[in-house]
C-alpha cells in the first residue's frame, strides 16, 4: 500500500508564479499598445502617413519593440 503525503511543503519558488504573470501581462500590454498604434495609424490618410515617413505596408507590419 502506498500513501501520499499532502502535508509536506511544496518546492515552488515564491517568485516563479509572479514572474510568469508579470511576463504574461507585459506581453499582453505590448500587443495591445501595438494594436492601438496600428489602429490610429490606419485612420491616417496616405498623405499624412507620407508626412511622417510611413506607408500602408509599414502600418500593417508595425510592432512595438
Amino acid at each position: 500500500m502506498s500513501a501520499i503525503d499532502f502535508n509536506s511543503p511544496r518546492h515552488i519558488e515564491p517568485g516563479v508564479v509572479g514572474l510568469g504573470l508579470t511576463r504574461m501581462f507585459s506581453a499582453f500590454t505590448a500587443w495591445n499598445d501595438a494594436r492601438a498604434t496600428r489602429k490610429a495609424l490606419s485612420a491616417l490618410t496616405d498623405r499624412e502617413l507620407e508626412d511622417i515617413g510611413l506607408t500602408r505596408g509599414d502600418v500593417a507590419n508595425f510592432r512595438i519593440r
